[in-house]
Formats: C-alpha cells, structure tokens, sequence
C-alpha cells in the first residue's frame, strides 16, 4: 500500500514538496469552498518533479466535459505525464446552489462524461451524441472538441468519487481508479466488492485499479485531543445542504448516530459552527478517520491494506493545525507506513 496527501491550498507547494521527499505516491487537491483543484494542481506541476498529481475531485457540474478533458491533457503535459483525473458528481445541493446544473440521473450524466473526456483525451476530433450531452450541440459538426495539447507519453488515468453501491459498481466499469472519503476498513471492502461487479461487467478484474480512501489525519499521543483537531472539518462538510441529503450526515447515522448528525446539521445551518463541532460523536470520526500515536495509526493503516485499498491518502488539510503541524502529520504518517509492514 502507497501514501498519498490531500492538500489544502494554504502551503501547497511546501507540503508537495516535502510529501514528494518522504516517498509520498500521489498529491490530490480538493475542490470546494476554499480552491479549486486546477489552480493548486498548476502550482504543484512547477514544483515537483516525481510525485503524482491528481484532482480530488473536480466537480463534474462545474465544467464541460471539453473543459475538464482539456484541463487534465495540460496539467498532464505541465507535468510531465504526471497528472491522473479525478472525477465527481458532486450532490443535489451543490450541482444546483453553486452551477446551477440539474442533479437528474447523475450516473447516466458520469458515464457520458468519461466517456466524452476520454475520446479528447485521446486527440481526436469529438461527435457525440448522447441523452446529457451532445457534441457539437447544433450538429452542425462545423468545430468540433479537439484537443491538441501536446502530448506527455501517458495516458491519464481517471478516478471516480463515489458513495452509493451503484456509483461503485459504474467506477469499476469505467474508471481506473475510486475516491472514496470517511470510510472505516470494512466500509472500504464492502465498497471494494461493490467495484469488483463493474469490474467484471467489462471483463476486468481488480488488478491495475485503484483504491483510495482519504482519510482525516491528527497523529498524537493523545486520542481525544486529535478528534479535536477535526471537528471543524467534519462539522463543515455535514452542514452543507439538506441533512437527508449529506452523505456525510447519511454515513453517521447508518455507523449508529442519526440524532446526533441531525443535531449536527442544524447547528451548522444556524451558524452555530462551535456548536456542531461539540456535538459531533468522537466515534464516528475515530471509525472514519486516523487519530491517535503512530502505533495505533499503523495499525488502523494494515487494517485498510486488508480490505483492499491500494493507496491511502493522507488528508492534512482537515486538521485545525498550521503549515508545521500539517508537515509533521506528514512525517509522521510515514513513519506509520513502515511501522506497519504493509508499504509497498
């Protein structure tokens, strides 16, 4: 099992640079309220020279599939064929309240969107003709998409995030590689399972796929104070939209606390933010997250190579910590992959 590190905007280079120097397999950086992936991706391109590049997630209502294929042929080519496309819908909220894209038959609308960016990425003019999306949309066929950027000698490599069994089973079947985000090991083998079906529809096995949870990371002696460090950051994501809605809030009540996610989202949404960090069930993020002493995440980490995973990503950009304390959990995150015996 590798290590990968999702950034946060804030020191991105630093943080690459130093993830690239421990032997660190991938950078991701996530899209949402705080950056984009591209901008953060472009930086980290110039500084780096070995470590992975991969967007965690881009949001596929935000862009084009033209756009999103275009930006990853240059960010591959920036960075030496470095570069792999993460992928997501999003959710109902977000789609609607940030891009003002309909949330309806979101895997249908993946499926024709890989399916669209891998024929650009590929070089070739594009006509599609598809239920969501239809290339050129006149049919004139006067301009069509072509991507002409150089090419790095790779092919990129796409990742889909996803959550529910049928979005699992679609990033078997079309996708490289899968996102996944708060999971406990054996949320990831169940997930594993699910992706293994899609794998088989197209007559492909789970060697070669990728399996990546990212995971809130505080390393510390104590256990208590390291949830501590991320309450924020969950309290933050269950607030965003409707509860019934949230993954997030969906995830804590079916690991055994619906009242309290509940609780949760409310206090968000009336801008009670310390609040909803207290409320928060230090179960739910020591199930989902890696808290504690190297020992315990060592552990915690042969647990997930167990179930499954491939590469686990190292989410630094929750802790409620500065530059050195991020570059620290990095350090010591790493030394927990050796102490496990799983690295690879």
């Amino acid at each position: 099992m590798k290590l990968g590190v999702n950034l946060t905007y804030q020191g991105a280079s630093e943080l690459a640079v130093a993830a690239e120097r421990l032997g660190y397999d991938v950078a991701f950086a996530p899209e949402g309220y705080r950056s984009d992936a591209a901008s953060v991706l472009g930086l980290v391109a110039g500084r780096t020279n070995r470590i992975g590049l991969a967007s965690g997630v881009m949001q596929i209502p935000a862009r084009t599939p033209g756009l999103a294929a275009l930006t990853a042929a240059t960010l591959n080519s920036l960075s030496g064929g470095r570069f792999r496309l993460g992928l997501g819908v999003s959710n109902p909220d977000v789609s609607d309240g940030w891009y003002g894209v309909p949330f309806d038959r979101p895997l249908e609308r993946t499926r024709e969107y890989v399916e669209i960016v891998r024929m650009a990425l590929a070089g070739e003019p594009v006509v599609y003709e598809g239920r969501h999306y239809r290339l050129p949309y006149s049919g004139s066929g006067g301009a069509p998409l072509h991507v002409i950027t150089e090419p790095a000698g790779t092919r990129v490599p796409v990742y889909l995030g996803a959550v529910g069994p049928r979005n699992l089973q679609l990033a078997g079947e079309i996708a490289d590689g899968w996102i996944g985000v708060f999971a406990a090991p054996e949320q990831v083998a169940e997930s594993v399972e699910r992706i293994a079906v899609g794998r088989a529809l197209r007559g492909s096995a789970m060697a070669g796929f990728e399996v990546i949870p990212c995971l809130a990371t505080a390393v510390g002696e104590d256990i208590e104070g390291c949830v501590d460090m991320l309450r924020a950051h969950y309290a933050h994501l269950m607030g965003i939209g409707d509860p019934a809605r949230n993954f997030y809030c969906k995830l804590a009540a079916r690991l055994g606390w619906p009242q309290e996610a509940q609780e949760v989202s409310l206090r968000v949404r009336a801008g009670d933010r310390a609040g909803a960090a207290a409320a928060l069930p230090a179960g739910f993020v020591d199930q989902t997250s890696l808290v504690g002493p190297v020992s315990r995440i060592a552990q915690r980490m042969a647990a997930y190579a167990a179930a499954g995973v491939t590469t686990l990503s190292i989410m630094i950009s929750a802790a409620a910590t500065d530059l050195t304390g991020r570059l620290a959990i990095l350090e010591q995150a790493m030394n927990a992959l050796e102490k496990s015996g799983v690295g690879g």
